[in-house]
């Protein structure tokens, strides 16, 4: 199993006295770095608009072309972008994930998605949350005609239209990068299955309750008719972390980093994904976790908190369902700066090694295995 990260630009109002927005950006690519230094595999980087608060990053491409300058190994991905024609048209997303590409000579994922809040979506003039299904639709495909060398269109949608045009440039990894797409259903698991696409699933659950979709996916995998190149089998999935030597440190660091006022942010914008009944409406924020509370998810393994084996013990229950990756979000609280680089940094010496041995990434050994080519000559 491999591992990754996801960022943001949280900027909760709580701490804009201690923080400004250059703060979050530079905390944010230290942490890429440090990740990088410690093992991890990828980094995902959402793409959000008019989500004060929840996350300032609007414009993740040029965060990860700076990014990938500043790293070696580490794969960053789009988590996603969005490629609804109203946000951001789909020629434009093939030329900047082909330009993404040749940057990190092949180290860019492309995470698609078609929004996951009506604050955003309707931001754009779009009507209605459903209408960006068929939106995506359109596009999806479309995009991977124009990394082709003969030149794309003329296309008449019914979402965007254009006339024939060679779109520049074509991408460096052959015959693109990995396609992934945000699911969090049975339904959109099975899709991402029938499309040959990636699962990020950000969705919160027990590796109990994330179990069912994963099977749903692995069982449709081996029956895909890829939109792309070639089928990119691989299910990311998220948990809490926060691993130290120190496991009562550890604990007392999420106890102090007010996670509740994340997932209250959480419920006030993401009206695309599946809330828990019980869970209170913004302003009002869910209660803080309590010791005991932290205690039982810890032993149950349903987060990668306290010592590294405590942490161990947590990630195989992810290996047994399925999962090809978990990924932490560490920053989407009020845990420091300082204090996540020595998270990470435990984490790379004391749990990667048990569980990622493999010194090739996931994505790029399914390509090569199916595609046989790993670059296109330039």
């Amino acid at each position: 199993m491999e591992f990754g990260m996801f960022l943001a630009m949280y900027h909760p109002a709580t701490r804009r006295g201690e923080r400004t927005e250059q703060d979050v950006l530079r905390e944010d690519l230290a942490l890429v770095e440090a990740g990088d230094r410690a093992g991890f595999k990828y980094c995902w980087f959402s793409e959000h608009h008019f989500l004060d608060e929840y996350s300032h990053m609007s414009d993740s491409e040029t965060f990860m072309a700076y990014a990938f300058a500043k790293t070696e190994r580490i794969h960053l991905g789009s988590g996603i972008f969005n490629i609804t024609p109203n946000v951001n048209h789909p020629v434009r997303i093939a030329e900047r994930v082909a330009m993404l590409d040749h940057l990190s000579m092949g180290r860019f994922e492309f995470g698609t998605g078609r929004g996951s809040s009506s604050q955003e979506v309707y931001g754009f003039a779009i009507p209605d949350m459903d209408v960006t299904r068929d939106m995506f639709d359109e596009a999806l495909p479309e995009i991977v005609k124009m990394w082709h060398d003969e030149p794309y269109g003329p296309f008449d949608g019914r979402f965007f239209s254009m006339p024939q045009r060679p779109v520049l440039p074509k991408p460096y990894t052959d015959p693109h990068p990995p396609l992934w797409v945000a699911s969090g259903s049975p339904g959109t698991f099975e899709k991402a299955a029938r499309l040959g696409l990636g699962v990020l699933c950000f969705s919160q659950g027990t590796p109990a309750e994330l179990e069912q979709l994963i099977k749903v996916y692995k069982d449709n995998i081996g029956k895909a008719e890829p939109v792309g190149g070639y089928v990119n089998d691989n299910v990311m999935v998220t948990t809490d972390m926060c691993v130290l030597e120190d496991g009562h440190r550890a604990r007392q660091l999420v106890l102090a980093n007010r996670g509740n006022y994340h997932t209250g942010l959480l419920a006030r914008y993401l009206d695309s994904f599946p809330m828990a009944a019980h869970l209170p409406r913004w302003p009002e924020l869910p209660p803080e976790v309590t010791a005991e509370q932290l205690d039982y998810a810890i032993k149950e393994g349903f987060i990668a908190v306290g010592t590294p084996d405590e942490a161990h013990r947590t990630l195989q229950n992810y290996v047994d369902i399925g999962a090809d990756q978990v990924a932490f979000g560490t920053l989407s609280t009020d845990l420091s700066i300082d204090d996540a680089l020595e998270v990470y940094d435990c984490f790379g010496k004391h749990v990667i090694p048990e569980f990622d041995t493999d010194p090739v990434h996931r994505t790029t050994r399914l390509r090569e295995q199916q595609v046989g080519l790993a670059t296109r000559s330039t």
